[in-house]
Parts: structure tokens; sequence; C-alpha cells
């Protein structure tokens, strides 16, 4: 048993889990626009993910050395290995996305895409407020797996349902890194690091947090009421990952880490669909 809970530690440390999430939302995005992708996007996909967060685990890791515990501190120790894993694979996901997408619209819009997200996060980190990092870092997550199921698509197949599943994905995502936050704040204000827990009082974040999941429920609830059968199912599923997080939420038992890992794992979720439709 402490064998199984170390992998699911070190999967977790290496943001395995993340990639598995973002898989499988997209996925759940090119279902709900009536695209089949191949293989490919995936595998980009997933790299792009591993290196993005891997590398800011890094960069959190160089600033506080070996002095806190856990994820950081396995980042500051492993730090060679998973920097030259980090540059490996950048290199394999550029030629990949040429090899893939050619030098087309496709491919510049997400560069585009790329260089806008990239410069939003450095004004954010250099000048906005704590709160800003966990919603753009949210928006950009969603963003990510959303946009190639968009570029895809049929235009005639478009409809307001798609934008509303996006805004509730971001709202889910917020959720998951307000909680996070939460459970952060600690080692975070011990570090010394940028974020909303460093800036709103606890209590109040706290409060956010459970008004925030009682507002998805709610959407989510009106969703299933009146959507059209088609989106029913991704209502569905939205709905238990937003459940999945209260539970796990309310459980004081739980320790912080164990916590992280079951909230993270809840975005994999999702994958059930290559099996319903």
């Amino acid at each position: 048993m402490q064998f199984f809970e170390k992998i699911i530690r070190w999967i977790s440390w290496l943001s395995i889990d993340v990639v598995l999430g973002a898989l499988a939302g997209m996925l759940f995005f090119s279902r709900l626009f009536h695209v089949d992708l191949p293989w490919q996007p995936y595998a980009l996909l997933g790299m792009a993910v591993w290196c993005i967060y891997n590398l800011d685990h890094f960069i959190d890791a160089n600033q506080v050395g070996n002095k806190l515990s856990g994820r950081r501190r396995f980042h500051h120790q492993a730090r060679m290995p998973v920097l030259i894993g980090v540059g490996v694979l950048a290199v394999v996901g550029l030629i990949g996305g040429f090899w893939w997408f050619g030098w087309g619209l496709e491919l510049q819009l997400t560069f585009l895409l790329g260089a806008m997200i990239g410069g939003i996060r450095f004004l954010v980190l250099k000048f906005g407020k704590g709160w800003m990092k966990e919603f753009s870092i949210a928006l950009f997550y969603v963003t990510g797996i959303f946009w190639l199921p968009f570029l895809k698509s049929n235009p005639l197949d478009g409809s307001t349902w798609q934008g509303i599943f996006f805004i509730l994905y971001v709202l889910l995502a917020i959720l998951n890194l307000l909680i996070l936050s939460l459970l952060d704040q600690e080692e975070d204000r011990l570090a010394g690091f940028f974020s909303v827990s460093q800036e709103v009082d606890p209590v109040i974040l706290r409060r956010w947090v459970i008004y925030l999941m009682y507002g998805l429920f709610s959407m989510l609830i009106l969703v299933l009421l009146f959507a059209p059968s088609f989106y029913r199912l991704f209502a569905a599923f939205l709905f238990l990952m937003t459940l999945s997080h209260w539970f796990i939420f309310k459980k004081d038992q739980m320790d912080a880490e164990k916590k992280r890992i079951s909230m993270e794992w809840t975005f994999v979720l999702p994958a059930l669909l290559t099996f319903l439709s």
C-alpha cells in the first residue's frame, strides 16, 4: 500500500495527473464540438502541459531551495533531470507541431495564443494582484484544452451552449485553484510566493470557495434541466467533478497533499467519454 501511495505521489509531483486531466479535458471539448481528433494533438498537448507545469515547479523550487517539503523539495532535488526532460520534450513538441500542423493558420494562431498567454502571465506576476494569478491560470488552462477542438470544429455546428460549457469549465478550474491556494497558504507564506491566499484573508477565501461551489451547482442543475439532451451528459460530468471537489474540500481528516492529488484526478473523469460516446 505504501509503495502504491509513493507511485501516486510521484505521479502528482511530476504533474502527470495534470497532463491526464488536460487530455481528458480536450476530449471533453472535442466531443462537445463533434470533432474527432487523432492521437497527435493529444500527444502535443500532453508534452506542452508537462513542460509548462514542471518548468513552473522548477522555478518555484529554485527560489526556495531545499527548505520546503513535498513536491517543491522533490523538484529541487531532481532539478537537472526535470530540466533536461523539459528541454527534450519542448524540442520534440515543436518539431511535432510543425510536422503535424505545418506552418498553417492553426499553428500560427496557436503560437499567437501562446505568446498572449505568456505576456499576460508576465504582466499578472509583475504588476497584478494575488487573486489574478489563480483566475488567469484557470482561464489559460481551459483555453488550452478548448482551443484545438474549437479551431477544428465546423462553424455550422456552433452553439451558445458550447460557450456556456467553456465558462463552466473555467469556473471549475478557478474553484480547484482557490482550494489549492487555501491548502498551500502556509507554505506560500514561508516561501513568499505570489498567490491569492497571500492577499485575501483565509476566512474570506474560504467563503469564495463555498459561494463558487454553490454557484456552480446551481448553474449545472439549470443546464441539466434546460439544455438539449445532447449537452446533459457533459453537464453531468461537470456536476460530478464539482461534487468531488466539494467532498474532498469538506474532508477535514484528509491531509493537504492527499486533497491536492484527489482533486487533480477528478479532472481525468471526462476520459470516460471514450466509452460513452
